[in-house]
């Protein structure tokens, strides 16, 4: 494992007063967006003792924070400046995008919308630890 990963942090933020399924389903997207932009988050191939290969979870912890949805758009705002450390990663989950079936509507829609004046569900972090301390400190874990 390199430096730089040796000091990666992830952190996913769900809006606490959303339903069960969407604070779920919230996590679950953001998560996979993380992974797909820094591969290096998960898919260890492991090998159990009957020698059957699998891969392995996060090979980092991913705590569930919440977060109000101002927050989340102050998150984004803050994360998406100017000098974004080199590998960090923004996935956000707009409430609107729970209404669109395909990833292309979602993109085109995106295209003509400020996410920091969305309602936003959720929001996935990965980057140097400082960084994403310094956007996530102060919020407390979802319970």
């Amino acid at each position: 494992m390199s430096k730089t990963e040796e000091s990666l942090r992830v952190s996913v933020l769900v809006r606490p007063d959303l339903p069960l399924g969407a604070v779920v389903n919230t996590a679950a997207v953001v998560s996979v967006g993380l992974a797909a932009h820094v591969p290096a988050l998960a898919g260890t191939v492991l090998r159990d003792s009957a020698d059957r290969t699998v891969l392995g979870c996060s090979e980092y912890p991913v705590p569930i924070l919440q977060a109000d949805s101002a927050t989340l758009q102050a998150v984004v705002a803050k994360a998406c400046q100017a000098g974004m450390p080199e590998g960090a990663a923004v996935v956000p989950f707009p409430a609107f995008a729970r209404r669109i079936h395909t990833f292309a509507d979602y993109q085109q829609q995106l295209a003509g919308r400020d996410l920091t004046s969305e309602e936003l569900d959720g929001v996935g972090l990965v980057g140097p630890e400082k960084w994403v301390r310094s956007l996530t400190g102060a919020l407390k874990l979802l319970r």
